[in-house]
């Protein structure tokens, strides 16, 4: 261990702690939008009074996430305000691991393995949000108040029997824990695996046992409120896909909902994270709908502005180096693209991967190419190993490394932290491959053939080449290179779904700002008539579809 690295770590837990008492005060401070701003106290009891209609149950569980916790709020007002009777969940420190939990947001692993997390997390996360919902008036429902002895007893003796072998396939009263509690634990340790983590079995258990214990509280929470729909950001990890399963369980209707890539949009789904639901949609959907050249124009113009991140919530480079020619690669030899994602990210069953993971299909991809020296292979490591929330302890090129000390001659890496842009790499290259990355639905629609060999939303929809098992994976392969783009036929197809996928799927709510700092999101409304019926045609397609089950396409 070098010398960096030792000082790092001694820094950590010092670091850490540092972090959860600035959070505290971020808590207690700005971090929770105050909504009384723009809300008239007369006009808001009357909509209160007036809610007896759909019975929903708002799944926020993790009010620490600040952004998230807004636009749970917001939900709420804007259902109230159509008739809905709303319920809003939050844990009180009621779990021994869950997803506020992070590596770097932990003083001691040794604390969490024995205690469960540390009181400052608990602290700037229940509270504070339970405040700026009870300003509101809302019913707010804890899980603690759920929870029996006999229940956490039962889900001790559960995760006692958890190892990281047999944890994805555990059911506990019928319902499905394993596979989120599972997905937690590669979360909070940002890996795609538990190997060479000393505490990694222990917490692994810990979230077992949350996985059980927010089951076993919302199957309960499920028969006092009879909800008619359980509403959940992401909809997994623990405990937001425990919320789900168990409304599944009981017949509830089931809503996901995350932040999407395109600034002031949302993705919302029916019964299934949009992990799953995009995978899944049928393409008639979107396939058979004409796209019209104003449309075309507009997803055309969009996809450009993704060099630059300009529309986007996140940008990875304020300014990517589109100069490729530092790579010395031979202009003599095709170049054909591999673009990684993050390892621990949405570490969920996906029945249609050709490989067993990402590290499988990347030491696969370079084995083949060392075979093929007519070809060059770039590796572009995504930027969000070290920028995304929390950064990946687990590098592709460290996954790499274990196999390949040396690079066969004709493959290279791009690290994440570099500027270079993938675009640019792209418009060089013959073909792209990919494992789960959402950039197979962009490349596809600028002509770039992609073998896909994950679970990425392009897969099946008629315009990837896709893998079904590593020998097949190979023998797509050996038809490198392609020598053309895509047939026009393909790449209006993959056109298509760029539009859906970008502009209809992502539902536009424009008074959703960003805001600097843990906030993230701001409702930019000056009254509640802001988030009435009519107002936004965006809100009205989610509350609809929370409502009715109507679709979640703008």
């Amino acid at each position: 261990m070098n010398e960096t690295l030792r000082a790092a770590l001694r820094r950590w837990p010092l670091a850490s702690r540092a972090r959860l008492l600035r959070l505290n005060f971020v808590a207690r401070g700005g971090g929770h939008q105050d909504f009384r701003e723009f809300i008239d106290q007369s006009e808001w009891r009357a909509a209160l009074r007036a809610a007896n209609g759909k019975r929903v149950l708002i799944a926020t569980n993790t009010g620490g996430h600040f952004a998230l916790s807004a636009i749970d709020r917001m939900l709420a007002v804007a259902l109230t305000l159509r008739g809905a009777a709303v319920t809003s969940v939050l844990c009180d420190a009621a779990l021994p691991a869950c997803q506020m939990c992070e590596f770097t947001l932990t003083p001691s692993l040794q604390a969490l393995a024995e205690k469960g997390p540390d009181p400052l997390l608990c602290g700037y996360c229940h509270e504070p949000s339970a405040r700026r919902l009870n300003d509101l008036t809302l019913p707010v429902a804890k899980l603690s108040e759920h929870l029996t002895e006999a229940d956490r007893a039962e889900a001790k003796a559960l995760a006692a029997s958890a190892t990281p072998s047999n944890a994805a396939a555990l059911v506990w009263r019928g319902m499905p824990i394993g596979e989120h509690a599972l997905a937690g634990a590669l979360r909070f340790f940002a890996r795609g695996d538990l190997e060479n983590e000393p505490q990694g079995a222990v917490i692994l258990k810990r979230f077992v046992e949350s996985a059980a214990l927010t089951a076993a509280a919302y199957a309960k929470l499920i028969e006092a409120t009879k909800p008619d729909v359980l509403v959940a950001h992401h909809g997994i990890y623990t405990p937001q896909g425990l919320a789900a399963a168990a409304a599944r369980a009981h017949s509830v209707r089931v809503v996901t909902w995350n932040p999407a890539y395109r600034r002031h949009c949302f993705i919302f789904s029916h019964d299934d994270t949009y992990h799953h639901t995009l995978m899944h949609e049928p393409v008639e959907t979107w396939r058979d709908r004409p796209l019209p050249a104003k449309e075309a124009q507009r997803v055309t113009a969009y996809l450009e502005s993704r060099r630059r991140g300009d529309a986007d919530w996140i940008r990875f480079h304020r300014d990517p180096d589109a100069n490729i020619a530092a790579l010395g690669l031979d202009p003599r030899k095709p170049l054909i693209v591999a673009l990684t994602n993050v390892f621990w990210d949405a570490q969920l069953h996906y029945p249609a991967n050709a490989f067993a993971d990402q590290r499988a299909w990347l030491l696969d991809t370079i084995a083949y190419f060392a075979e093929r020296p007519d070809l060059q292979l770039v590796i572009r490591v995504h930027p969000a190993e070290v920028s995304g929330s929390p950064p990946s302890r687990q590098k592709a090129q460290d996954a790499v490394a274990t196999r390949y000390p040396t690079l066969p001659a004709n493959v290279k890496i791009v690290p994440p932290e570099s500027a270079l842009s993938t675009y640019a790499l792209a418009e060089a290259a013959d073909a792209a491959l990919i494992y789960g990355t959402k950039m197979g639905v962009e490349l596809s629609a600028t002509g770039l053939p992609v073998i896909v060999a994950g679970e990425a939303w392009a897969r099946g929809k008629g315009f990837t080449i896709d893998a079904a098992s590593p020998d097949d994976y190979r023998a797509k392969l050996a038809r490198l290179p392609f020598g053309k783009r895509l047939e026009p036929a393909q790449q209006e197809l993959a056109l298509k779904y760029a539009h859906h996928f970008f502009f209809r799927r992502m539902i536009e709510l424009g008074f959703v700002e960003p805001a600097p700092g843990a906030r993230r999101f701001n409702m930019a409304v000056k009254s509640l008539g802001e988030l009435k019926p009519g107002a936004s045609h965006g809100l009205d397609v989610i509350c609809v579809g929370v409502l009715e089950g109507a679709s979640f396409v703008a």
